[in-house]
This record gives C-alpha cells, structure tokens and sequence, in this order.
C-alpha cells in the first residue's frame, strides 16, 4: 500500500503535530450571573459547580478565571425587582452596570461581554414588551438599544444582543455610534433556536416565561436555511461575531455558518449541555473530561472561533496538560 493514513497516528507528538483543529485559551468564554444582594455565592440547583454572585463575591470567580488563562466573562443579571417593561435592563444602576463598573476597576484586563436582553427583567419573563400575549418587535428595539448603551457606558467591552427581534442589531449599531462608541464590537445571538436545552438556565436567571414559550421570536430547530438567512441579515446590519446557539446538536449549522459569513463565529455550549454531562459523569456513565474535550474540539472543528462554555475554566487547565489545544 502507498497510501497508509496510520503512518501519522504513530504517537502522540506526531498526532499533535498534524493535528488539524487547534484551540487556545484567548478563545474561551465563561457565562457568568451576577444577582443582587451582599455575601451571596450561592449554588445553582440545576447546574451542579456553577453559582450566582453577588457583586461583592464575584471577584473571587473572576480571580480563579484569571489565573487558568481565561480573559472573557459574559454577564448575565438577576434582579430583585422586575417589571412589565424590564426597566432594570437599562437602568444605569441596575445589577449589570454596578457589576460592570465594579469588576472593570479591580479587573481591567479582563474583557467583559453583556448579554443584551429583557426576559430576566419582565415580570412576565418575555425577552421583549408585550402588546396582549405577542411579544410587539419594534418597540423592543428602543430598549434594547438603550440597554447596550447603559452597558456600555458602565464598562462592557461588548455586547451580545439574544432577544431574537428583528432588526435589533441595527438599531444597538446604531444606538452605540450616536453614543460615540463606534469601536465597540456587537456579538449577535443570530442563529438561536428555540431549544430544550435552555432549561437549566431559565432556572439559574429566574427567565422562564410566565405563559407560552418562546417560538415566535427563536427559531425552529428543524429549520436550516432560516438560519443562513438570520445570519447573513445580521452581519449586514452590523454585526462583528455571529452566534450559535446551542452547540452539541447544531454543529451542521455552525459549519454552513462558518462557511458563509466573513466574520467570526462563537458557539454557545449551553447549560442543558453542562447539566447533561455534570448528570451522567455523577451517575458513572461517562469519563466528564474526556466528553469535555471531545465537545470542545466538535465546536472548533465545526469552524467556531469563540467558545462559550460553563467549562471554560476546566478546559483551560485541559490545555495546560496538553489535553486540548
């Protein structure tokens, strides 16, 4: 035979060496929630080893992040008080702001993203104003936009809208350039299905609607093509990263992503992902981080340059034992 792929699988310093797919740390994101209150580190039941902050206990978090080598933190809020319209979202005072404000002057050469959204501050749990029981687009926008701002302004270096409206990424572009913050990168939630795999979030963020779900406005997991077309609208309204959401079962979607657009592409490894794995690793069914690794490299293969993961700091030290990378 002339043709023997095995020649290359010898051992593992050449494996490595013609390894196609190769990740480092400076692509890792850690999903983070901050909640008011004071002294608070407190467990999310759904999600075994993951927590709400409070402000004043996050830097602990953020310590050991920056120590395993990852730089990238998104925020997501948890306020005490919600209301019909989220006015806690956009409030310059509100628990991402202060959070923002206060981890960038303890911790400035980390990079802190926000996620850009109404449904942890409605009381009805939507991720947009309501008209009846339709969640109404438009005058979303105006919100939106003016929540981006106020983030900005406290301190995020990005934004992530993932509401799913239409249109709202032009109008945060645009909202952001008449404030004067032309340089500020938007990462759009542009393919986000409407999934099963979000649960255990909704549980750690207090989301979960209070009526119907969410189907109007994410999209249907059966659907391809609908997803290009989100995305490509989305890089043409001003977006610099474009998202997937969930990762594991949507990895088609991330290669034709990938394939298409001329900006980079993140994958978002969701928190039914995590409690999945956290589930079946307890209950002796699989190796946790082998399985880690294994879908860590799925995403990067599939063409992701940005990984969001609850595992970021454990895929970190993979790294450093030459695991991953």
């Amino acid at each position: 035979m002339i043709q023997r792929a095995r020649r290359l699988r010898q051992n593992e310093i050449l494996r490595k060496m013609v390894r196609e797919t190769r990740m480092d740390k400076s692509s890792l994101v850690y999903p983070m929630f901050v909640r008011e209150g004071e002294n608070i580190v407190e467990e999310i039941p759904s999600m075994e080893g993951q927590f709400r902050y409070s402000i004043d206990r996050m830097s602990e978090k953020l310590e050991s992040l920056k120590k395993a080598g990852v730089k990238s933190v998104i925020l997501f809020g948890i306020p005490d008080v919600k209301d019909e319209v989220g006015s806690g979202a956009y409030d310059d005072d509100g628990i991402v702001q202060r959070a923002l404000r206060a981890a960038k002057k303890d911790f400035s050469d980390m990079y802190f993203i926000t996620d850009v959204c109404m449904c942890e501050y409605t009381s009805h749990g939507h991720c947009g104003l309501l008209c009846g029981h339709d969640v109404d687009n438009d005058s979303t926008l105006e919100l939106l936009a003016k929540t981006a701002v106020s983030h900005v302004k406290a301190g995020a270096d990005m934004v992530a809208p993932s509401d799913m409206m239409d249109g709202r990424v032009l109008a945060i572009r645009n909202a952001l350039d008449e404030n004067g913050f032309t340089n500020t990168p938007i990462m759009s939630y542009a393919v986000k299905y409407a999934s099963s795999f979000y649960s255990p979030f909704r549980d750690a963020a207090g989301s979960a609607p209070s009526f119907g779900d969410r189907k109007s406005y994410q999209m249907d997991y059966h659907n391809r093509k609908e997803g290009i077309k989100e995305a490509l609208q989305d890089v043409e309204e001003g977006a610099d990263i474009i998202m997937v959401k969930p990762a594991m079962s949507y990895l088609d979607i991330v290669r034709e992503v990938v394939d298409i657009v001329d900006v980079p592409v993140a994958t978002y490894s969701v928190s039914g992902e995590y409690a999945m794995v956290k589930a079946a690793a307890k209950a002796g069914c699989i190796d946790e981080e082998k399985i880690v690794c294994e879908m860590a490299a799925a995403t990067y293969r599939a063409g992701s340059s940005i990984y969001l993961t609850y595992f970021a700091e454990q895929i970190a030290e993979y790294m450093d034992r030459g695991l991953l990378g």
